[in-house]
């Protein structure tokens, strides 16, 4: 058996994790069960920074420590919860929305819990109402309200979150990075995984039972992420030159734009919840906001009829052609850069006629840098350094970003939670 589940006598039914609708402050932690917890001052002093990871809808994010974990809302940005701990360090705290259940894995040269271990804690509550133990390390947890899903190096699991029993197991080829993404809209159930091909992605369209796989790049994928809806999948390979938009229904490719000439690290992948905007980072240092010229036809509230419909929309189907996708633009943004000399595509080098970003925001090339999109036009940028960056875009010129917020959060002088 790949794993072994424990579910505590005093699991939450079905009707009871309804109430993970209604958020619980953060602002009064009960003591932490098991572990002491450790003196504010000191931890702080000592603290290495070991994960960091937005919640589903970009407004907070969790980060993890060797010695505990932190959770911080982004606008305004304010630490809103702390756990400093004697035992050990948190390699992933996965957040579930903003309410008081966490997934927790150890990390760290003093893991809190072994790597092979999944805790989901009810931290209102305070106490695990659930673990899974397994033979290979964890590498990634992804949460839904319905779904628990775990990543291993070569394996998925998929559990229902109300009874923690199994509903499915996907096969992947070498997946270290933890490469997985969900949809988080109530009403599709969506997710994207390396295949068990180089290049591959395989999508699971749970509530339709459809599962498509997609031919994204030549070389092996470094990065992904889906829409809320899981109606539309971006991806980029280990090789970092392009950013490829599928339709997931079908598979179909809808666009593709060009981060730069040189390989790169790509860190992360954002998409702007109207599905307008599309932001990267990588190992280059900039982070590249693009245009995308797609739509998902009909209004902001999906359901699985309207997913089956958008299959075979023409709007979701075409592949690249200008003509079409022009009337797509929205009449008061600019279009991504195109070299000069794009006229003459078919004749030149591919790279010639790519688009290129809209906006830019540099960085130091120092940390790792994972980004999001905030209200309106701006940019949230969080630094394995501990650092947070907001910036703003000109929606009609681009260029540019200009920055508005700078915080190294993980110092002592942070804003604290209320007593």
């Amino acid at each position: 058996m790949a794993s072994t589940v424990s579910t505590p006598r005093s699991m939450p039914q079905s009707g009871r994790l309804g109430s993970l609708d209604s958020p619980r402050s953060w602002a009064s932690p009960a003591p932490f069960s098991g572990p002491e917890t450790d003196n504010i001052s000191n931890a702080d002093e000592g603290a290495e920074l070991l994960s960091v990871s937005w919640n589903q809808d970009y407004g907070c994010f969790a980060a993890g420590t060797s010695n505990g974990f932190r959770i911080y809302n982004c606008d305004p940005f304010k630490e809103t919860f702390r756990r400093d701990l004697q035992g050990g360090g948190f390699g992933i705290v996965e957040m579930l929305f903003r309410c008081n259940i966490l997934a927790l894995v150890g990390g760290g040269s003093h893991p809190q819990y072994p790597l092979n271990k999944v805790m989901i804690w009810d931290d209102h509550q305070s106490r695990c109402i659930g673990e899974f133990v397994f033979r290979s390390e964890v590498r990634a947890v992804k949460l839904r309200r319905d779904l628990i899903v775990v990543i291993l190096e070569h394996k998925i699991y998929v559990y229902n979150f109300t009874d923690l029993k199994l509903l499915h197991q996907i096969e992947t080829l070498a997946n270290p990075r933890g490469l997985c993404c969900l949809s988080y809209d109530p009403n599709t159930s969506v997710l994207a995984c390396p295949g068990l091909r180089k290049g591959e992605v395989r999508v699971e369209h749970f509530g339709l039972k459809v599962t498509k796989f997609i031919s994204a790049h030549d070389s092996n994928i470094a990065c992904a992420t889906l829409t809320v809806d899981g109606l539309l999948l971006a991806t980029a390979s280990t090789k970092g030159t392009l950013i490829r938009i599928f339709n997931t229904l079908d598979g179909t490719r809808l666009q593709e734009v060009r981060r730069g000439l040189d390989r790169a690290d790509i860190y992360s992948i954002a998409l702007s919840q109207n599905v307008q905007w599309l932001a990267v980072s990588s190992d280059k240092g900039t982070v590249h906001v693009f245009n995308l010229r797609v739509r998902v036809p009909g209004d902001n509230g999906p359901n699985q009829n309207k997913v089956a419909a958008v299959a075979h929309s023409p709007v979701m189907t075409h592949q690249n052609s200008s003509s079409s996708l022009d009337a797509l633009m929205p009449q008061n943004t600019g279009a991504n850069t195109s070299s000069s000399l794009a006229f003459m595509r078919g004749v030149l080098p591919k790279y010639f006629s790519s688009e290129w970003s809209f906006a830019q925001f540099h960085l130091p090339e120092t940390t790792r840098y994972i980004t999001a999109f905030g209200a309106q036009n701006t940019v949230m940028v969080i630094g394995m350094d501990g650092s947070f960056y907001r910036c703003s875009f000109d929606l009609v010129n681009g260029g540019p970003m200009v920055q508005r917020e700078f915080i190294r959060f993980l110092n002592a002088d942070s804003q604290r939670p209320k007593p």
